[in-house]
């Protein structure tokens, strides 16, 4: 399960699909070919995401998570 705690590295190794979602929402996720350090919560408030829109990510990832299952 996808929390906002999540490790952007875990996220992306375990959910690959996420890295596509993550850039289009504008949070950057990959540099250089390797994962950013941090959490999803994290890397959405360097955007200024708020908790409500966070929580939403993590919805939509979650729902994501079960259809690429």
């Amino acid at each position: 399960m996808i929390t906002k705690d999540i490790q952007i590295e875990e996220l992306v190794d375990n959910y690959p699909f996420s890295v596509r979602f993550l850039m289009e929402n504008k949070i950057r996720c990959i540099m250089c070919g390797e994962p950013i350090w941090g959490t999803l919560e994290e890397a959405a408030k360097e955007k200024n995401y708020d908790d409500t829109t966070i929580e939403k990510f993590v919805v939509e990832l979650n729902e994501l998570a079960i259809k690429h299952s």
